[in-house]
């Protein structure tokens, strides 16, 4: 080689250039010999040849061949070597000119790729060009460029499926283009035009190519394409319709009609229309009826009619005598014509016999006489009248002071046992004006009312409890309350402070132990009916585990254990069992300002044994924010104190609390009783709670009562109610609803309204009841119920039609609508309405569980191994939103397994493996977004795609995965 380059050392230390024939040899000798031509000459000091252009990564689009350019300065020569081989110099077509700015020549070569010998290329790498330049002084390389033969398939990966989605709600369409080179592009269209997230915030256009729609409006509705191109073709997917719909709601109720008839046994109606809103694009039409019906009674007219004249009355002395008849026989009613003619008559009683001046002529007599008869007569009469007022006064002073004693309304929240039964007693018949008086009172004689009653305000407070310093309220149980003269009742009502709370010494027990000395005095009322807590039975469920794992329900209450599989070591059972606490309230703060958002739950047995921790769910009652809650989980120590295990915002390594909007669930490695306890930080915390009307008929056939339940929104609560009613024979006459209740110390009022007055009549004291604010903020899970008691006006009446309003004073307010047909005869309760699994309380097994245990296995087998990727257990939990406290999941020997269970117990009742799938496609999906060489290096991306596929499939029935 060194006799071709000629090259010497000259005396000053040069090198001649390389004749123009050697390089036309070497240019020969390189095309026939392929390889033999070295990578680079022996370089000496000065500038090697670079690149002005190198060649570039290219795509082959059907059968044009691409062309690669290589521009070089200073260059004698240029060659491409293509995948390691150089390219024959036939191939080559260049060219040379001269650069204006700096003098030197510049040389372009250029050669074809068909898409022939790309295909025809096998190679663990993609098919490759690059530039080498001589001149003088050496050699010089370019970059590598990939030829690619470019493709789109025809068919889509998954096409967007049509969905019907109420208004408001999201909707989420999904497409994977098909497979391409280069990766295809995504748009979305609908009704062939572009959508954009850049123009419509409330809509999201994903880097994994699904549509999402936050907020569905009913300009949503529409027909959506994927629309996915590259290079080399644009490919559209079938055709999704979304439709957005509205489903109807009822107006507000008409007035009732006037009766149809005027005399006689009639109908009312009225009716509502279902356009709050109306019914569109397919919505539901509203259920329930649009026109309701009444029986009236219109009362017929009765035309007075004249009773028989009276006797005439002796003879005045202006020779007249009267008589009178009265228009009573019958006395018009009901709009009758009162009688004609006149009620009065009268006639001269002498024949005419009387002097000018009135005067009998026999009866004449000297003026003096005369005189002193009348002053006689006007005397007497002046006496009657005196006599007459005297008694008028007399009676009305009786009556009034009778009247101080029939008190009309009174404040339930200065009794606070709440809506239960009263006693009132008068003072002793024989000193009724008489309050101080130092006699006994008459404790046999008395009225009662078994209804309860409310204040209007705080004025109406003192002006019933200031004329009466001698009454006095004693507190018997929550469920009595009596009312009355008695100088061994406990608590006395201030004068100028409204009775709303007892005073901080009053204790139960005291309480209690009085009503036990008086239970037996005549008056007292005491509640006969069922307690208002299920039977132990039912609050109890117990299950035999194994290593399988399984989990234990409490049925109706929203609380359930999950055992994960694994966490009972092998040839182990233990016997597991779940309580839940129905007593009185063991968890007490002295401040009063925590409450129980949940019921107190048990879970044992205490020495269990377990590999990793279980999942419990429990149902609360909150409205979860963490500006207005600081919501705690305590534990119930050895010796019945409750301590506090951990804020659900903070994070800790001994337990795990998840937040949802009705549940919270835990992870658990220490069994014994747990309590969610919430501290309100502001006025604005609110706590939910399920209202429910109950009817059925009273103590006599007349009678009907109606019984207001107002519990914490949680199926534990309400729990107790479905206990009380089954047990007296309640309907259930309107679904339960659910009223925000706010921390704002202001009290719950229950009013009944729209009464039928012609045909119910409400007995006293009974139109408006109320619920202390104490009574309803620390209920802790036991409910609250008032009662309105209805007499029928007649047996005919059938129908009962009204409405129970329930309001928080400068809070929320929500209507229970009454339509119900009463009848004697005692009727089947109307179904209470309950979860689906009240009968299920314990699984063992795979059945256990929605994930299968061989998807369960590899799922762990591939997360918890660190990945350099970052594609570990922190990604799962981060895609399956469950990405704090991630200290808890680092100190598991299976952070994955952990966070399986929890989501195992997050969607306990929905079953839907959805979530989990599309999480776990996602996530294969970007990690397999790389070359093929690229996924020889990371299978567990294929496998999480496949698991993820494959769930998908296994839900719509296309794999047996």
């Amino acid at each position: 080689f060194h006799s071709f380059f000629g090259l010497y050392g000259g005396a000053a230390g040069t090198c001649r250039l390389l004749p123009a024939s050697a390089i036309s040899l070497l240019s020969l000798f390189a095309g026939a010999t392929g390889d033999i031509l070295p990578d680079s000459l022996p370089s000496v000091p000065g500038t090697l040849p670079h690149f002005l252009k190198e060649p570039e990564d290219s795509y082959i689009i059907k059968s044009n061949p691409i062309k690669l350019l290589c521009r070089a300065v200073p260059a004698l020569q240029i060659f491409f070597k293509c995948n390691g081989e150089w390219v024959h110099q036939n191939e080559h077509v260049s060219r040379e000119y001269m650069d204006q700015n700096t003098g030197l020549k510049v040389r372009e070569v250029l050669i074809n790729v068909s898409r022939q010998q790309v295909e025809d290329f096998h190679g663990p790498e993609d098919y490759w060009c690059l530039c080498v330049a001589w001149s003088h002084l050496g050699t010089s390389k370019s970059r590598k460029a990939t030829v690619h033969i470019a493709y789109l398939r025809k068919n889509f990966e998954q096409d967007p499926q049509g969905k019907e989605v109420p208004i408001k709600g999201m909707i989420v369409l999904h497409c994977r283009p098909p497979e391409g080179v280069p990766t295809a592009e995504v748009e979305w269209l609908k009704n062939e035009e572009l959508v954009s997230s850049l123009t419509d915030d409330n809509i999201d256009t994903r880097a994994d190519h699904n549509l999402i729609i936050n907020e569905a409006r009913l300009s949503d509705s529409g027909n959506y394409t994927c629309l996915a191109s590259n290079i080399v073709a644009k490919r559209r997917s079938a055709t999704a319709t979304v439709v957005v719909f509205v489903n109807g709601g009822w107006s507000l109720w008409t007035e009732w009609s006037p009766c149809n008839v005027p005399c006689g046994r009639g109908v009312q109606k009225r009716s509502r229309t279902c356009t709050n809103p109306a019914p569109l694009n397919g919505g539901a039409f509203c259920q329930g009826m649009s026109v309701q019906k009444i029986t009236c009674n219109a009362l017929c007219p009765i035309d007075g009619g004249w009773e028989k004249w009276s006797e005439w009355t002796a003879c005045s002395v202006q020779c007249e005598r009267q008589r009178r008849r009265e228009c009573n026989n019958p006395p018009p009613r009901h709009r009758g014509i009162m009688c004609e003619g006149p009620s009065n008559a009268t006639e001269n009683c002498t024949g005419g016999m009387c002097t000018q001046n009135g005067k009998l002529l026999h009866d004449v007599k000297p003026q003096s006489m005369d005189g002193s008869n009348d002053v006689a007569l006007y005397s007497g009469l002046g006496s009657g009248v005196v006599v007459v007022a005297v008694l008028v006064v007399a009676v009305m002073l009786y009556r009034r002071s009778q009247s101080n004693y029939g008190v009309d309304v009174i404040d339930s929240s200065a009794l606070t046992g709440g809506f239960q039964s009263f006693t009132f007693k008068t003072p002793r018949q024989g000193s009724p004006l008489l309050l101080n008086s130092s006699l006994q009172p008459d404790l046999t004689v008395g009225r009662t009312y078994s209804s309860p009653i409310c204040f209007k305000d705080s004025i109406d407070n003192k002006e019933l409890f200031d004329p009466l310093p001698d009454i006095k309220v004693k507190v018997q149980s929550s469920f009595m309350v009596s009312l009355g003269v008695d100088d061994r009742a406990e608590y006395h009502a201030p004068k100028g402070h409204p009775p709303e709370t007892f005073p901080r010494g009053l204790n139960r027990d005291y309480s209690n132990s009085t009503v036990e000395r008086r239970s037996t005095k005549k008056g007292l009322l005491i509640p006969n009916g069922p307690p208002l807590t299920p039977t132990k039975d039912q609050m109890r469920t117990t299950g035999v585990f194994g290593h399988l794992g399984g989990r234990l329900v409490v049925p109706n209450t929203g609380v359930s254990l999950l055992v994960p599989h694994g966490a009972i070591t092998e040839d182990t059972s233990w016997e597991m069992y779940m309580v839940i606490n129905q007593g009185e309230s063991s968890f007490q703060t002295e401040e009063g300002c925590e409450i129980l958002l949940g019921p107190e739950v048990t879970y044992g047995p205490l020495g269990l044994d377990l590999s990793s921790p279980v999942a419990m769910t429990i149902a609360h009652c909150a409205e979860v924010d963490t500006e207005n809650w600081n919501i705690q989980l305590k534990r119930k120590t050895q010796d019945n104190s409750w301590e506090e295990v951990m804020s659900v915002e903070d994070e800790s390594t001994f337990c795990y609390c998840l937040m949802d909007s009705s549940s919270c669930h835990l992870l658990l490695d220490q069994p014994g009783s747990y309590a969610l306890v919430g501290e309100p930080l502001t006025q604005a915390a609110v706590k939910r709670l399920k209202l429910a009307v109950f009817g059925s008929m009273g103590a006599t056939p007349m009678d009907y009562s109606l019984r207001v339940y107002c519990v914490d929104d949680t199926p534990y609560a309400f729990q107790g109610v479905v206990a009380t009613e089954t047990s007296r024979g309640g309907q259930l006459l309107e679904e339960p609803k659910m009223l925000p209740f706010r921390g704002n110390t202001f009290s719950l009022q229950v009013y009944i309204q729209d009464v039928p007055q012609f045909l119910w009549s409400i007995k006293p004291f009974t139109t408006c009841q109320e619920f202390s604010f104490s009574q309803v903020w620390c209920s802790n899970q036991k409910p609250l119920h008032c009662a309105f008691s209805l007499e029928r006006n007649s047996p005919t009446t059938t129908q009962l039609s009204c409405k129970i309003s329930v309001r928080q004073v400068k809070g929320h307010e929500q209507i229970l609508q009454v339509y119900t047909s009463v009848a004697e005869s005692k009727k089947e309760s109307v179904p209470f309405f309950m979860q689906t699994d009240c009968t299920v309380t314990s699984q063992t097994g795979p059945k256990a569980f929605k994930i299968p245990l061989s998807i369960r296995q590899r799922i762990c087998a591939t997360f918890d191994t660190a990945n350099a990727k970052g594609k570990d257990w922190q990604l799962l939990a981060q895609k399956l939103h469950l990405d704090r406290n991630l200290s808890y999941f680092l100190k598991q020997q299976s952070p994955s397994a952990v966070i399986l269970s929890l989501w195992e117990a997050r969607h306990q009742d929905t079953g839907d493996l959805d979530s989990l799938a599309s999480a776990l496609e996602e996530i294969g999906k970007i990690h397999s977004k790389s070359t093929a060489a690229k996924s020889q290096e990371d299978p567990e991306s294929d496998l999480v795609h496949h698991l993820g596929t494959g769930m998908q499939n296994n839900m719509t029935g296309k794999n047996d995965h």
